[in-house]
């Protein structure tokens, strides 16, 4: 069981994981609101809803220019998206290289049933349980085989939380880069 985390200060933290994995909630109870950029927040902010999917795209598109100048001014930012897919993590793994930061992923690779019943109890929204099952196995094909993709795709570090009395004890500890 993994009960710390040492992060750089500043750097990029991506948390990644399936629509009520707690990624939301992980990031308010270890960061600073100015330190998340939430896709959930920038979809609400485009669009006036954060379930907006046809709002994704403005969303990212501000999301990816408040990243480049928060990491550009050397400010420790955390990214609040599933990103379960490569592409997704590669363009913010992009912005935090071109500004010389390391890059840390944060995986809530939690069972099935608790994201899926997470999901169902969002007091606000729920996402469509196929869309779910479809980003949980996106976590799975980033962690899986014998050279998972996400550990070589450049971040410094991956956490993988599996349990969620591991994702609720777990501590971040900030190391000055």
């Amino acid at each position: 069981m993994i009960d710390q985390i040492v992060i750089d200060d500043p750097s990029l933290v991506v948390l990644i994981g399936a629509a009520g994995a707690g990624k939301t909630t992980f990031a308010a109870r270890h960061f600073a609101a100015d330190e998340v950029l939430s896709s959930d927040r920038y979809r609400r902010l485009v669009s006036g809803d954060e379930a907006n999917q046809a709002a994704t795209r403005a969303a990212f598109v501000r999301l990816h220019r408040d990243l480049e100048i928060r990491l550009s001014q050397g400010r420790l930012t955390v990214v609040d998206a599933t990103s379960v897919r490569s592409a997704a993590r590669r363009a913010l793994l992009a912005r935090a290289t071109a500004a010389g930061l390391p890059v840390t992923a944060i995986v809530l690779d939690l069972p099935a049933e608790t994201v899926l019943a997470r999901n169902a109890a969002r007091p606000a929204r729920t996402v469509d349980f196929a869309v779910v099952r479809h980003q949980l196995a996106g976590v799975r094909a980033s962690l899986d085989g014998p050279a998972p993709a996400l550990h070589r795709e450049g971040f410094r570090q991956v956490v993988v939380l599996r349990d969620p009395a591991e994702v609720d004890l777990v501590r971040i500890r900030r190391r000055p880069a």
